[in-house]
């Protein structure tokens, strides 16, 4: 996170009257305005393989590379593949496998992939490059939560330490079986409700971890927060291998940027392992959203009546310094 800053601070700043969210602020998408009445949004977001399966990691991916899009109110409509493939190292099979589950998870979206770039890597990589399109005036962006508003999230954390135990083989089928489906729902339905409802703001939770995008969030909002420790949905499987300290280097470094800031406040009597998972890098997460305390019943009924892999009530927006995250 604080390499990523350092970096950006360094770039020149947009300064256009069309673009509505652009690299000032670290939000899911950038925003560009067409008309009054339309606004195209775009992302990109290309990673190494999490799982073993090909088709797997293509529908994950996907998914993935969609759900920045999802989490600014918008829809998507077209796609690029992104790839590097080590060509002589795997056969061609892999990457058919690959393709076809990010083409299969699109299709699932209504996005039609149009072309893409491959290159020689030594590693696989792969993702999309995204477009879709959004009313200015319901474009929903990480500034906006407000003190009192209720924080709600639509997937369980756990996706970090159940991939790094499958990278170790430590991993079981069934745990690798319910990771990879949490990981390959599409964030379209929880899109929807919160469109439907009304919210202040969202982000998607990924390699930041679930207290990395809510202090993006938070200090995007100029607001703090504070989070309950036991309403924050996990995934079953995801316990067992934490408390063997199964974590990806991204958790750490999440934990390392936040603490070492003074961003998060832990109580003394949280194991080091719940706390971690509440740090972990998650691909494919889901969307983290801070909507007004009235109307909390109603986005979670309408996620529930979606079906969202989750639909907790984590915590609420507080007056305090911008960014502050306390567990309670």
């Amino acid at each position: 996170m604080e390499d990523l800053a350092q970096v950006l601070r360094q770039l020149p700043q947009l300064n256009h009257p069309d673009v509505l969210v652009g690299t000032a602020l670290p939000d899911d998408a950038g925003v560009y305005r067409l008309r009054a009445d339309l606004a195209v949004v775009q992302s990109v977001d290309v990673f190494t393989p999490v799982v073993d399966d090909p088709y797997d990691y293509g529908r994950i991916a996907a998914a993935n590379a969609l759900s920045d899009i999802y989490a600014m109110g918008a829809d998507p409509l077209f796609a690029l593949n992104i790839v590097g493939f080590p060509v002589n190292a795997l056969p061609t099979e892999v990457l058919v496998r690959i393709l076809q589950g990010g083409a299969d998870k699109a299709q699932e979206a209504g996005v039609v992939i149009l072309g893409g770039h491959t290159l020689d890597d030594a590693e696989p990589k792969y993702g999309l490059v995204v477009t879709g399109v959004v009313a200015p005036d319901r474009l929903i962006t990480n500034v906006g939560a407000r003190p009192g508003d209720v924080l709600v999230l639509t997937k369980p954390l756990g996706m970090g330490t159940i991939t790094t135990a499958i990278k170790q083989g430590k991993a079981r089928e069934a745990d690798i079986t319910a990771a990879v489906e949490i990981m390959a729902t599409l964030n379209a339905p929880a899109k929807e409700a919160m469109l439907e409802v009304g919210v202040h703001a969202c982000t998607d939770i990924t390699g930041y971890g679930l207290l990395g995008h809510l202090h993006e969030l938070l200090l995007a909002s100029r607001v703090a927060a504070e989070v309950v420790v036991e309403q924050v949905p996990v995934l079953e499987a995801a316990w067992a291998y934490a408390m063997q300290d199964i974590f990806p280097g991204g958790t750490r470094t999440n934990q390392r940027y936040l603490e070492a800031h003074g961003w998060v406040t832990w109580p003394s009597a949280v194991p080091n392992h719940v706390r971690a998972l509440l740090y972990d890098a998650q691909t494919s997460g889901g969307l983290l959203i801070a909507v007004a305390a009235e109307k909390a019943e109603a986005l979670v009924d309408a996620l529930r009546q979606r079906a969202t892999p989750a639909a907790a009530v984590i915590g609420h927006v507080v007056d305090g310094p911008p960014g502050h995250i306390t567990l309670v």
